[in-house]
């Protein structure tokens, strides 16, 4: 066996990726199997310790491993993107590659003190500890720093990758079996050539997050029959979502919704959200040669399709009614406020098109739907609508005929306000990061610029009115704490209502300032002071970037962004509602 060093080799996107973390140990987890896809592995085996023991986290593949040659020069250069050197699929299965930063493969490093790398291929295994404390507390360059590898003669035939995460951090959560597979199934619970065991288990059905379901029938032609399915939960669709048909304990063909996706009262991204199983042993005869499908004429596949449509439409329904009831009530509030501000003729339309907003835009995130109920109220409270209501009101009296015209016609109105309101934003937004990105812009000039357009932070900020009783509050606060020799550091702050009685403090640095802890402690102090009159109090701290050894411990009502993740949140915003206007929009081919 030889023992030599190792370096890591820095490819210079690696400054604009050093902001960037993981949510939690599973999601981290998770990268490693990505990983593991891109070596074109059958099976990943993942073994995690039981809490609080001294055990290590095993990550094992029989991919297509590494030589000490491909570690060096692909494994160890930091932010490499293998896409541009290798291509979008990988070599032996054709899969679409996932790894797209190149940081990926140090996921574990945010759960383990020690990452080690033993891989075999083409009858040489390589070995390479990877110490976290010695990267973090290195003074010299990254690729100076040397790490132990060592490498020895292995069977031909074996192949595939080993990690070990040793000394787990004690002051995380250790990963949690259940959560990891629900995370691991959205990606990869569909896939017939990549099998994971979590603790020797394969996933399966019941390791979907969500409301589930299961039905037992005897129908004609097939015999005894079996559904399971879950509808998950609303952030989270499933990839390959549907309903597959297991014979004889084999999948057969596609998952498929059995004519769901034909409904037009059935939206899309609900059906995104059913996954499951039916079990129907008794269509073996159906099945075609090759077995990969069903006889698309065979009665017992009819019966079984309507019977699995009715069932999950029927729990679709539920669904549906509860998650419009639920935001609703989310929404009831400030659409209530607003609604109050609309004249009394016109409201009982502006009830409707909330319903109608609402419906269309399902399964959206509700800081997308906000800002489109925001700016159809605006355009409500406008005199510019008087005459097209007018003709609404009358038309309720008349023939179905004007009364489509007249509908026809707000509707025009109604679109090309709301794009006009987003083109002025868009170029809004382009000037603003031109001021951002200026290094002689001081932090009162974006102070002043997004107080006035509180609409970029997101869509519940656009619906935020001025508050008298905050600002005077506010304004005690300072005059009191920030007097004297003081008065030249004044917090540059912005404090703001929000929905669900929760109150929001922004604090904003110059756009060339790189934050640290002491930005945070700062915005905290000022939170603390005025915890007592007005909570709960969450804080935003604005600045060019952030370390992300900040995120370590950082407090759940904290968070720290860069303005131009802003920006960018906010522009990317704008574009999507400017796509779904035109395509709403886009003539109807009507002659089919």
């Amino acid at each position: 066996m030889q023992s030599r060093h190792a370096n890591f080799q820095v490819d210079p996107r690696l400054a604009t990726l050093l902001g960037e973390t993981y949510r939690s140990t599973e999601q981290a987890l998770k990268e490693l199997v990505d990983n593991a896809w891109d070596a074109d592995a059958p099976t990943v085996w993942i073994a995690l310790p039981d809490a609080m023991t001294l055990a290590p986290i095993i990550v094992r593949d029989d991919g297509t491993g590494m030589t000490e040659r491909e570690l060096r020069q692909e494994y160890l250069k930091v932010a490499r993107d293998r896409r541009a050197s290798k291509g979008e699929r990988t070599p032996g299965k054709h899969r679409l590659v996932k790894g797209r930063k190149g940081i990926g493969k140090f996921a574990g490093l945010i759960i383990a003190e020690i990452m080690t790398v033993e891989t075999n291929a083409r009858g040489q295994t390589t070995c390479l500890t990877i110490p976290k404390q010695e990267l973090v507390s290195s003074t010299a360059d990254l690729e100076k720093l040397p790490l132990p590898l060592t490498t020895a003669p292995c069977d031909a035939q074996v192949h595939g990758t080993t990690i070990t995460l040793s000394c787990l951090h004690q002051h995380l959560a250790f990963p949690n079996p259940e959560r990891l597979k629900q995370l691991l199934m959205l990606d990869y619970g569909r896939e017939t050539d990549f099998t994971i065991l979590v603790n020797n288990q394969p996933l399966g059905v019941a390791d979907i997050s969500g409301e589930s379901f299961t039905k037992e029938n005897h129908l004609p032609d097939v015999g005894n029959v079996k559904l399971h399915f879950k509808i998950t939960e609303e952030k989270q669709p499933v990839k390959n979502a549907g309903i597959a048909i297991r014979v004889g304990g084999t999948i057969v063909g596609p998952p498929e919704h059995f004519g769901l996706e034909n409904a037009e009262d059935l939206p899309k991204g609900l059906l995104r959200r059913v996954y499951g199983e039916v079990e129907a042993d008794g269509l073996k005869d159906d099945l075609t040669a090759a077995g990969w499908g069903i006889l698309e004429n065979s009665k017992g596949y009819a019966a079984l399709s309507d019977w699995v449509q009715s069932s999950v439409r029927e729990q679709l329904d539920k669904t549906f009614r509860r998650d419009i009831t639920l935001q609703r009530a989310r929404l009831q509030q400030e659409i209530n406020r607003r609604l109050a501000q609309v004249p009394a003729y016109r409201r009982g339309f502006a009830h409707t098109a909330m319903e109608r907003i609402m419906q269309r835009f399902y399964g959206e995130p509700e800081e997308q739907v906000r800002p489109i109920i925001n700016v159809v109220l605006d355009a409500l409270e406008r005199d510019e609508y008087r005459t097209v209501l007018e003709q609404l009101d009358a038309a309720e009296h008349q023939d179905v005929a004007v009364l489509a015209v007249a509908l026809a016609e707000f509707g025009v109105l109604e679109t090309g306000r709301i794009a006009q309101q987003a083109q002025h934003r868009l170029r809004f937004l382009d000037e603003l990061d031109k001021l951002i990105t200026n290094p002689d812009t001081k932090e009162a000039a974006v102070h002043t610029a997004l107080a006035t357009n509180l609409w970029v932070f997101g869509a519940e900020f656009s619906l935020i009115v001025s508050n008298k009783t905050l600002a005077s509050t506010l304004k005690k606060y300072t005059d009191e704490k920030f007097t004297g020799p003081r008065a030249q550091h004044r917090p540059d702050l912005l404090l703001l209502t929000q929905l669900g009685q929760r109150y929001k403090l922004v604090e904003f640095k110059r756009p060339s300032h790189t934050l640290d802890r002491r930005d945070v402690g700062q915005a905290e102090q000022y939170r603390d002071d005025l915890i007592s009159q007005l909570q709960p109090i969450d804080v935003v701290v604005l600045g060019k970037e952030f370390d992300a050894r900040m995120l370590v411990n950082m407090p759940a009502n904290v968070t720290v962004a860069s303005y131009t993740h802003v920006i960018s949140r906010a522009r990317a915003e704008l574009q999507w509602l400017l796509g779904e206007l035109t395509r709403e929009a886009a003539p109807t081919d009507t002659s089919r």
